[in-house]
């Protein structure tokens, strides 16, 4: 995995040139279909354009508002290496399997948060060739912006890249709908703390299986039910 400023642009470009010479296939990332006013991220669709008049008739592109059976023909044609880029929104993320491809070039690298950019990671490498990931953003990023790019840098464990997106993006409600942030926890804290979470739960679980007399159990026992919500997500 390497992190390239936009400034470097043509050097990506040249290595790209050299790995489609070698016929190799390439997916390269957008966050969002058009241009945004108030949003700085490059579009598919421009990116699109811009690779078309380098690499003429080797370009084909997908995003969310196509059809799905016009996503499907140029999936199967990306797959019978037709083409050799495929330019597109985070629509690849899950669910996309072509072992030919063994690079992929993300744009706005900054823009995602540390799981999804290993899910995407995750679309090249599949078969024997050696995988590459290109992280592209702009100058002056952010303090977590480098923080994320860094630890994609140095570590390809789905576990520890988990870990440390929550230690920058905060727990969220590990018992509700929000899914960043931190939570207050007035007891524990869920990565400091997890030895005394696999206590809590194994007492519990001895507590329902021994003690006949549960009623001043009642809150614990209601927590802990919601709770088996997490272990079936783990």
């Amino acid at each position: 995995t390497y992190s390239k400023i936009y400034k470097k642009m043509n050097d990506v470009i040249k290595f790209v040139k050299k790995e489609v010479q070698n016929n190799n296939q390439i997916f390269w990332v957008c966050p969002l279909i058009q241009e945004s006013k108030k949003l700085d991220h490059q579009s598919a669709i421009k990116k699109y354009e811009f690779l078309n008049k380098i690499f003429p008739g080797e370009v084909a592109i997908i995003h969310g508002n196509i059809q799905s059976n016009e996503k499907e023909k140029v999936l199967k044609k990306f797959l019978q290496k037709k083409y050799k880029i495929l330019v597109s929104t985070t629509i690849i993320e899950v669910g996309i399997d072509f072992p030919n491809a063994n690079v992929i070039v993300i744009e706005n690298a900054n823009k995602f948060g540390l799981s999804q950019l290993h899910q995407l990671r995750g679309r090249v490498g599949r078969g024997e060739k050696q995988a590459t990931c290109i992280l592209m953003f702009k100058e002056n990023l952010s303090e977590n912006a480098r923080k994320r790019i860094s630890i994609l840098k140095k570590s390809n464990d789905g576990f520890f890249i988990s870990e440390e997106d929550m230690k920058l993006r905060g727990f969220g409600d590990l018992l509700g709908f929000k899914q960043s942030g931190i939570k207050n926890f007035r007891l524990a804290d869920p990565i400091q703390n997890q030895d005394l979470f696999f206590l809590a739960e194994n007492e519990i679980k001895r507590i329902e299986k021994e003690e006949t007399n549960l009623t001043k159990y009642k809150p614990l026992i209601k927590l802990y039910d919601r709770a088996e919500i997490i272990n079936d997500l783990v």
